[in-house]
């Protein structure tokens, strides 16, 4: 019982971790454009985070998510001990990342260090590879995804607003901001959450407490949601610099079409029940506000830095893993 309450205390602090290390995907065009101050801001992305949470129990009705999360390895080869080496990788490698302002996927950091953790245990024959691959492809699939929204939302919108004059434009955009942004802290909270609520139920179901995945208790996912909001609220600065501003330059245009486009790529991935990072989502569909202006307005060298990062992700996650594995089996 000890070891379980470590293991979901631990996944608890990674959720708070992710919250502070994403809070930059929610905030960084609207603090950018200055539509709203950086306090002002990571409290309406905590607000939003916890709205999630009603979102998906009382109108989505489940957490797909969090099922394909926790089916990662098989249920035959899920423990405790499993559990918490992939925990801690993903723990340190967050906190890396955020030290050093790289904005890398808290989700392939989680399910990375997870796998990893469980090939350490019980080999290959341990991990679901189809459903690991799935969740691998869209490390490339959800910027894609979000670049794409985002050229055609921002020609459509350059189109319809052709005729307006610019001071009223922008005073307009600068008001959408408050939504868009709030529909992407919406979907970063339906997805990010999600992914510990399915590592929480997978030590729930390790220690016999719950007969499947599925059968979480809600305090599971209200904890869950509640967390990640107070990390968000704690900030992450340095990300929101590399986000805000070293991609390209954002105008209140841009920030309230990225935003929007990286919303609809996280619902769309919800419908699908994929964990994506919101990272990878928000710098696609920034990436793609700033192409449709000039290639030149992107800064590719640093897209070229976050592509390696995200690639690095999941390998060295799960090879972190499989040494903080061996490390406890010394003492448990």
């Amino acid at each position: 019982m000890t070891l379980l309450i470590v293991v979901i205390a631990l996944a608890l602090i990674f959720d708070f971790i992710n919250g502070f290390h994403d809070a930059a995907n929610s905030i960084a065009t609207v603090v950018s454009t200055k539509v709203l101050t950086p306090f002002q801001a990571v409290l309406w992305a905590a607000f939003f985070n916890f709205v999630a949470f009603f979102i998906a129990k009382y109108i989505i009705g489940e957490f797909g998510i969090a099922n394909t999360v926790a089916k990662t390895v098989f249920p035959e080869y899920i423990t405790l001990t499993v559990i918490l080496a992939g925990l801690i990788a993903a723990i340190v490698w967050n906190l890396l990342t955020w030290w050093l302002g790289i904005p890398s996927s808290s989700s392939h950091t989680l399910i990375g260090g997870f796998a990893g953790a469980a090939m350490a245990s019980a080999g290959f024959g341990s991990i679901q590879g189809i459903v690991i691959l799935k969740i691998a492809a869209f490390i490339f699939l959800a910027p894609l995804i979000g670049l794409l929204i985002a050229v055609a939302l921002t020609a459509i919108t350059l189109y319809v607003s052709r005729k307006a004059k610019p001071y009223k434009a922008e005073a307009w955009f600068r008001h959408f901001q408050l939504v868009s942004s709030a529909l992407f802290c919406i979907g970063h909270g339906l997805n990010d959450s999600q992914k510990v609520m399915g590592i929480i139920a997978a030590a729930l179901f390790a220690s016999k407490l719950i007969p499947d995945i599925a059968s979480m208790p809600v305090w599971v996912p209200f904890s869950c949601f509640s967390v990640i909001a107070l990390g968000t609220m704690s900030g992450g600065w340095r990300i929101v610099k590399t986000m805000g501003t070293r991609i390209t330059k954002i105008t209140p245009l841009e920030g309230a079409v990225a935003e929007t486009a990286g919303a609809i790529t996280l619902y769309i991935t919800e419908i699908l029940h994929i964990p994506v990072s919101t990272t990878h989502t928000i710098s696609g569909s920034i990436i793609g506000v700033g192409a449709i202006r000039r290639l030149s307005a992107v800064r590719w060298g640093v897209t070229k830095d976050l592509l390696v990062a995200w690639i690095l992700t999941i390998p060295v996650s799960a090879l972190m893993s499989v040494l903080f594995f061996y490390l406890i089996r010394l003492f448990i």
